[in-house]
């Protein structure tokens, strides 16, 4: 990765930015960033990718400028490649090459000369930067429809690079890449020494490998120095301070309440003391008036100075609670979701999928198994969990269910966007009250108006833990459920929710996913690997194929 400028850098002056229903996302976020790797994190809703977006000139900002010091390329979160083009016309290198073999040929004409330019090296470095990438067995002349979606996104990337930029925007680069695409995109990373990077992710191993991390939230950039570990350790080190505050805010607050309620007791006490001693003393009516105003006027000094200072303990006590961090988990009890240890609940028989290499698959999974099915990009997890769920008919064989079952799938499309949280649950429950649904719903962390907003007005996570209400809130309440890479687009909180969700879930659970952290997390009890059988194997076995190149697989 040579050839970045040394003007690298970006500046956001005064970026204020609205959707066109008006919601504002920033509103006048300023910073610069220079050369260097920058972790881009924040919680789901808070406009990481937007804010690229806005970087790379796809938005237009409300008010204020976006400067781009030197020449920026942006490797978006989905990326569609015709699948009928030649690697090399992907790469954006297929005219220099023809230039190249013509004048290799011997043709003089001039054309040649000005599309090549000094690029005289092009197809040495297109190979190495693919080969650096995990893809050196391509080729130049393999067509895009051939390789796996994970590949895709490496290709992409290397189209990126091959264009020398002085800025590089990745956003979400690991999402559906398996463990060794991962590591060569974590590599690229790692060998990135000039000029500026900017990566927004949720993974914690290519957030490890950035200089400096920025955090957006409420609108605004916080700085903190290095990865993701580093970031961790400074947030627990202000969370124990804000902590600390807090608690000291809130006995201030206590005390000063107390002074308040004896400063209003003594003033009460003085003047019945003044009332009663004027009636004693027979003083005249316009003395004792005056009197009587008097001591109001101190009175009400008096109190007023401490409902002041009441009110600065309780405004110092929201500004600290404000630096407090909801992390707030899921807690739901799903009861009716356990399921006898001995039962057959999924089997399959001889089982061949319409797509992948997956060849036949016999399969029985019994009681509250927790099931991993894993494999290499293109291997056909998803495919597999779609012909479970009936709604792709298989090849041959037969897949059937015995228990009640859930899919919630990678594109969270079982909401309808125009109705509320409360009503997408209750299509999928239905019979059930709504003052239950609404009571689970809370638990689900969207209580009392959460309930009633639309799902396509919902962030990335409120999305995801609607679509998992939906799923696993259903009636009948579902004994198996499949889960195709929940983990994708999840901030750290939300992939934390999701796990204590599954760990009330006490059916049968089959999910697909590249993220073995979370798998872990999850109480996995079978490894399957998805290739052209389905074998069961072990965590180790599943690391060593999964990090090994997809050419060398099955060799």
């Amino acid at each position: 990765m040579s050839g970045p400028t040394p003007q690298a850098s970006v500046t956001c002056s005064a970026l204020s930015f609205q959707w066109p229903d008006g919601t504002t996302v920033f509103d006048g976020l300023s910073f610069t960033v220079g050369k260097g790797r920058i972790g881009l994190v924040g919680a789901n809703g808070t406009g990481k990718s937007t804010l690229l977006r806005l970087l790379a000139g796809e938005l237009t900002p409300s008010r204020g400028t976006v400067t781009v010091g030197g020449r920026l390329a942006h490797l978006p979160q989905n990326i569609t490649l015709d699948t009928t083009l030649r690697v090399d016309q992907a790469l954006g290198i297929a005219e220099r090459r023809t230039a190249l073999r013509a004048i290799e040929a011997g043709e003089v004409d001039e054309e040649h000369f000005e599309k090549l330019g000094d690029d005289w090296d092009v197809e040495e470095r297109a190979l190495a930067t693919l080969g650096s990438l995990g893809l050196g067995g391509l080729g130049l002349d393999r067509t895009v429809g051939q390789m796996s979606g994970g590949e895709t996104v490496l290709l992409r990337l290397a189209a990126l690079l091959l264009e020398r930029p002085d800025v590089l925007l990745l956003d979400e680069p690991t999402n559906n890449l398996d463990l060794f695409a991962r590591r060569r995109l974590h590599d690229a990373v790692d060998s990135w020494r000039s000029g500026t990077l900017i990566v927004v992710s949720h993974d914690r191993d290519l957030l490890e490998r950035v200089d400096r991390t920025a955090e957006l939230r409420s609108g605004s950039v916080s700085w903190y120095g290095g990865g993701w570990s580093a970031y961790q350790e400074a947030l627990a080190t202000q969370q124990e301070a804000a902590g600390r505050t807090l608690r000291a805010a809130e006995a201030d607050v206590r005390r000063q309440q107390r002074e308040l309620e004896e400063t209003r007791t003594k003033v009460a006490r003085r003047q019945r003391q003044n009332k009663k001693l004027d009636a004693q003393r027979r003083a005249p009516r316009i003395v004792a008036g005056e009197r009587k105003r008097s001591a109001q006027e101190s009175g009400d000094k008096l109190r007023g100075l401490h409902e002041d200072r009441l009110q600065e303990a309780r405004e110092r006590r929201e500004a600290a609670a404000d630096a407090i961090r909801d992390d707030a988990e899921i807690r739901v009890s799903l009861p009716h979701t356990a399921v006898p240890a001995g039962r057959t609940v999924l089997s399959l028989h001889d089982v061949q999928p319409c797509f992948g290499r997956l060849r036949a698959a016999t399969l029985d999974v019994h009681g509250p198994e927790r099931i991993a099915l894993v494999g290499r990009n293109g291997a056909g997890k998803t495919t597999l969990l779609r012909t479970l769920t009936g709604e792709l008919a298989p090849l041959s064989g037969t897949a059937t269910a015995h228990v009640p079952l859930r899919f919630l799938p990678q594109r969270l499309d079982v909401l309808d966007d125009e109705l509320s949280v409360a009503e997408n649950v209750a299509r999928t429950a239905p019979g059930v009250t709504d003052n239950h649904i609404r009571a689970q719903l809370a638990r689900f962390l969207f209580k009392g108006a959460r309930a009633e907003q639309p799902a396509g007005t919902l962030s990335g996570g409120e999305r995801f833990r609607a679509a998992l209400a939906a799923t696993v809130l259903a009636a009948p309440a579902p004994q198996l459920l499949l889960l195709d890479e929940p983990t994708n687009n999840l901030d750290v909180s939300s992939v934390r929710q999701l796990t204590s969700a599954l760990e009330s879930f006490e059916g049968a659970l089959v999910i697909a996913s590249h993220d073995l952290p979370f798998l872990a997390a999850a109480g996995i009890t079978r490894w399957l690997l998805v290739d052209e059988e389905l074998r069961e194997t072990s965590e180790d076995e599943v690391r060593a194929v999964l990090e090994t190149p997809s050419m060398e697989v099955g060799r």
